[in-house]
C-alpha cells in the first residue's frame, strides 16, 4: 500500500470490514444488512460512502451482473500495516516498547496482558 492511498474514516472502516470478511463480492443490501447494529443508515448514505470508497481506491464496483457488486481492492491486513506503522510513528515515535510501557503504566494493559504478550513473543521467536 502506498502513500498515495487515504486513510479510511470510521463508517468507511466498518464498511470495507464487511467487505473484507465476505470472501465474494458483495451487494450494498448485503453491506447494509451486516451494518443494522452498527449504523442506522438508508441505502443512498451507504451508496454515497461506497462511491467515495470507489473514488479513494479502497473498493472495485462490478457492474456487469445487473446489481452493483463491490470487492475490496486493498487487502484488509495491508491497510492495517500501514496504519499501525503510522500510528506507532505519529504517537510513540516508531517504538512498541514505548507503547507498551505507555499503556502499562497507565494501567490500560493488565497484568495478564503483558504474560499473554510475553508468551506470544516467545512462540514468534520458536518459530522463526
Amino acid at each position: 500500500m502506498g502513500n498515495g492511498k487515504k486513510k479510511l474514516g470510521e463508517a468507511e472502516l466498518e464498511i470495507m470490514q464487511v467487505i473484507w470478511a465476505s470472501k465474494t463480492p458483495v451487494t450494498s443490501n448485503y453491506i447494509l444488512q451486516e451494518l443494522q447494529g452498527l449504523r442506522a443508515w438508508k441505502l443512498s448514505t451507504l451508496m454515497t460512502s461506497l462511491a467515495r470508497l470507489a473514488d479513494k481506491g479502497f473498493v472495485s464496483c462490478d457492474r456487469s451482473s445487473g446489481s452493483n457488486l463491490y470487492a475490496p481492492l486493498v487487502e484488509e491486513d495491508a491497510y492495517k500495516t500501514a496504519e499501525s506503522k503510522s500510528f506507532l510513528e505519529k504517537l510513540y515515535g516508531n517504538s512498541i516498547q514505548n507503547m507498551v510501557a505507555t499503556l502499562y503504566c497507565n494501567r490500560a494493559l493488565k497484568s495478564s496482558d503483558v504474560e499473554e504478550l510475553r508468551k506470544f513473543l516467545d512462540e514468534l521467536e520458536e518459530g522463526l
